[in-house]
């Protein structure tokens, strides 16, 4: 089948017209057991990675539901008596002892897409170095980073708005690395066929870890203050950083534990798939419909889900008159269903094409428009509901639900239609 980018390869995993490995066929190599197997270790502490990330990313849209001064957003947002109070009252006294701001709504959007600021700068330079120099370091290394500036966020904050954006900021160009980095270690560990499972479970991480730290940062924040949100999230991410560093190698050659027999499959069946090229063919790449393909659609993705994943709380503070409690559970609910609709969508994709001999592109093709069409869809209904608190909700997690097939859609295709180059460091 013809490469759908110049001078890159052909579609992964496909028998005959729709089955031939990326550069050339091959005879498909018999699968290693799955069972202690170092490539779903690396999977699942992928999964475990991304969790932080996302619990670090996210927390402060909780906080700062309970950083800033009530009486502050209301006189700004004239939406803020649309709908009535229901939330039933608390024996439980909330815990006022976080301190407080008289951050308006603007100010508050600032320091909310501050993290975006930075997020954005490193995602292209962290593809380069880690196709050069591996990518275990560099996602260690910033979530390392995001951890400890995390800590921080509480004395940031205290110097004024500006600090905020500013650790905000550094805290982005932390995370800015790590789906690159992520992307080049499974260039060299993910076999073709098994891709799909093995991403999914590593980025699912990211949907479990908003669904954990929404409402848990909501319990903090209740009972003791929101100051501890940070602390707690930052910790765990220093954590994760030692467990990473100790147990994940950037290839299965230098990998210490991994079995010979494990390693010549993910080898032989990644063989085929090299590129004999010596550079990034930048120009090809530039050219390619493909590729910007991809480009667009993970733009369109990302705005739908970034807006939800930083607004959500708010919105359903000031506009459904949620407490902080339920506030941070019901913000959660979306992406739970997100989360499991990534591991099925997954392992559904994978049998597709192992299984049911569908081609990639056509399960790439099906799982994009779903994972597109349905979240818009449900997401403008969402726009037309008023004040029916059960049906916000209902649509809001269908939307962010279906979301989870492009996980085996456009978010893999980057996999599909690059061949793996290993690059001599400079």
């Amino acid at each position: 089948m013809k490469s759908p980018v110049p001078d890159l390869a052909p579609s992964d995993g496909e028998e005959g017209e729709d089955r031939t490995p990326l550069l050339q066929r091959a005879p498909r190599a018999e699968t290693a057991p799955v069972c202690r197997s170092a490539r779903y270790n690396l999977a699942f502490l992928a999964f475990f990675g991304f969790f932080v990330l996302y619990s670090l990313r996210v927390n402060l849209s909780v906080a700062l539901v309970d950083m800033v001064d009530s009486n502050t957003t209301t006189a700004d947002n004239r939406t803020a008596n649309e709908c009535a109070e229901h939330s039933t009252p608390i024996k439980v006294l909330h815990n006022q002892t976080g301190k407080k701001y008289r951050w308006d709504a603007e100010t508050q959007g600032w320091i909310l897409g501050s993290f975006f600021y930075g997020y954005i700068i490193t995602q292209i330079p962290a593809g380069y170095v880690a196709s050069r120099s591996g990518g275990k370091l560099l996602l260690g290394f910033g979530v390392l980073g995001t951890s400890v500036f995390t800590l921080f966020t509480p004395l940031a904050a205290d110097f004024g708005v500006g600090a905020l954006i500013a650790l905000r900021a550094l805290e982005g160009l932390g995370e800015g690395v790590t789906f690159p980095a992520m992307h080049a270690m499974w260039s060299s560990w993910a076999p073709p066929l098994e891709r799909s499972k093995l991403l999914s479970i590593s980025y699912a991480g990211a949907q479990l870890g908003t669904v954990v730290s929404l409402p848990l940062s909501g319990i903090v924040c209740f009972y003791m203050n929101w100051t501890y949100v940070f602390y707690l999230f930052g910790i765990v991410g220093i954590i994760w950083f030692i467990l990473w560093i100790w147990l994940v190698s950037d290839t299965p050659e230098t990998h210490k534990t991994i079995s010979p027999y494990e390693k010549e499959y993910i080898l032989s069946s990644l063989r085929n798939q090299l590129s004999s090229q010596k550079s990034v063919p930048w120009v090809p790449m530039l050219k390619s419909l493909a590729l910007w393909a991809i480009v667009v659609a993970h733009f369109s993705y990302n705005w739908t889900f970034y807006t939800l994943l930083t607004l959500l709380p708010t919105y359903m503070k000031e506009v459904l008159r949620f407490n902080i409690q339920e506030n941070g559970f019901l913000s959660a609910v979306p992406y739970l269903g997100c989360w499991l609709c990534m591991i099925l969508s997954g392992q559904a994709a994978d049998n597709l094409r192992a299984k049911w001999n569908f081609s990639t592109l056509c399960v790439r093709r099906v799982f994009s428009l779903i994972g597109m069409i349905g979240p818009a869809v449900f997401l403008v209904a969402a726009g037309f509901i008023g004040c029916d608190y059960s049906l916000a909700v209902a649509f809001l997690t269908i939307s962010t639900t279906l979301g989870g097939f492009c996980s085996s859609g456009f978010s893999i295709n980057h996999l599909d239609i690059a061949p793996s180059l290993h690059l001599e460091p400079d």
